[in-house]
Order: structure tokens, then C-alpha cells, then sequence
């Protein structure tokens, strides 16, 4: 059997691994056990009772985190003659068409968001096999297809801490929700965010448990089981 470390061991000793904490005690403990010589994410991992095979029982949105993620978000943005000073003005860091395009098909991936004006598309589709399995892949349900005029928006949103959550092949849900140098009220109250947003994209094709788990966790830390009543009625402040 492989040998932990002591830091390791030391971590996964604070958690009770049969037991289901409150949401401001689990944040509280993720704090406590991340001990990593970095600033750590918060991540939120769902369990859903939801079969993504089937169209109408996806689970996905977006959400804007009241206290960002912590990280700085690299935005490339395709736009039209419309959109391109708007972009440009708000703050993105990439801001272009085909120029991007063939970067991007040559193997460039420095960004972490794309979006795209409604009349690039013809140019972003043909991106699909390489957003696509990113999570980058611009479109109307994740709102990063976007109006020129609402751009400055969304980038601004965005910057602030917009972040997507989507369902994957595994029925699972996983969404970053801040750093562990983040006080626990702010982390608490992404938490929130994200929960209220994930309770309302509930698919009404949906039988029987929608949320099965919650668990806490940071990049380096133990995973920490929520109680997932208590998650579920959760309301963003």
C-alpha cells in the first residue's frame, strides 16, 4: 500500500468520514485542513440523481460568485465588427476572429473563458473538438454567446466571478468556489450562490433523488460530506 504523508495524514485525521456537516462547519474544516504551501481552491462536488444521457434532464447555468473565485480570469472573446471595441474597451484579454481561431486550431489555449458574438459562431464552430471537451465551447445556455451591446456585461460579471456549472457524463457536478485564504462567511456565501443556482436548474424530467451528495473539498484536502438538506435549502445572501 502506498505511504501518505504526514501532512496528508495529519488532514484527513480532523474529518469524520461517516458524518455530514452543516455547511458553515464544513467550510470552517476546509479552511482548517488545507495545509498546502498554496492558496488552495474550494471546490464543490454535487452527485445527482440525473441521467445526462437524456436532453431533458441536463443540469447547467451560470452563476456570479458575490465574492469571485479568487482567480484572474484570462477572457478571449470572438467579435464581429460590432463587438470588437466594445470587448476591447471592457477589458478582455484576447479580442478577435479568425486570427484567433487558427491560434487556437494550432494549439493555443492560454484563456480560461470564451465568449462569442452571435454572428462569430460561424467561426467558433468549427472549435467544437477543441472547447468543447474544455467546457469552453460558447453557447446560449452557458451565456457566453452574447449580444455586442451586453458584452461589457458579461465581461465585467465575469471578472467578478461568473462561473458555469454543468453536469458530466458521471452525473456529477463540480464547481470552484473560492480560495482558502477566502474568510469562511465569504466562501460560505459562494457556496450559497451556487447552491440556489443548481436547485433551480432541477429538470422537471427528473424522478425520484435530484441531489444525492455534497462534499467540500480543497485542491489538496479531504473531501468533507455536506449535509444535503441543509445545502439544498441554502439561498444566496
Amino acid at each position: 500500500m502506498p505511504k501518505h504523508s504526514k501532512r496528508y495524514n495529519v488532514a484527513f485525521s480532523k474529518v469524520d468520514r461517516n458524518k455530514q456537516y452543516m455547511p458553515a462547519a464544513a467550510v470552517d474544516l476546509v479552511r482548517e485542513s488545507a495545509t498546502a504551501k498554496f492558496n488552495e481552491t474550494v471546490e464543490m462536488h454535487l452527485n445527482t440523481g440525473v441521467d445526462p444521457r437524456h436532453a431533458d434532464q441536463q443540469v447547467r447555468g451560470v452563476v456570479t460568485l458575490p465574492h469571485g473565485t479568487g482567480r484572474v480570469m484570462r477572457i478571449l472573446v470572438f467579435a464581429g465588427a460590432d463587438g470588437l471595441s466594445q470587448a476591447e474597451e471592457a477589458g478582455a484579454d484576447y479580442v478577435g476572429g479568425e486570427d484567433l481561431a487558427q491560434r487556437i486550431q494550432g494549439g493555443w489555449l492560454d484563456f480560461d473563458v470564451v465568449l462569442a458574438t452571435p454572428d462569430m459562431m460561424r467561426v467558433v464552430g468549427r472549435l467544437g473538438r477543441v472547447l468543447g471537451p474544455r467546457g469552453m465551447m460558447p453557447s446560449p445556455k452557458a451565456g457566453t454567446i452574447v449580444q455586442a451591446a451586453e458584452l461589457p456585461r458579461v465581461i465585467q460579471e465575469t471578472r467578478l466571478g461568473r462561473v458555469e456549472f454543468r453536469v458530466d457524463k458521471t452525473s456529477n457536478v463540480h464547481v470552484p468556489i473560492g480560495k482558502v485564504s477566502f474568510e469562511s462567511e465569504q466562501i460560505l456565501n459562494n457556496f450559497s450562490s451556487v447552491m440556489e443556482a443548481v436547485m433551480a436548474a432541477k429538470p422537471s424530467a427528473v424522478k425520484g433523488v435530484y441531489l444525492k451528495r455534497v462534499t467540500l473539498t480543497s485542491t489538496m484536502g479531504p473531501g468533507i460530506r455536506v449535509d444535503v438538506n441543509a445545502a439544498s435549502t441554502l439561498m444566496a445572501a
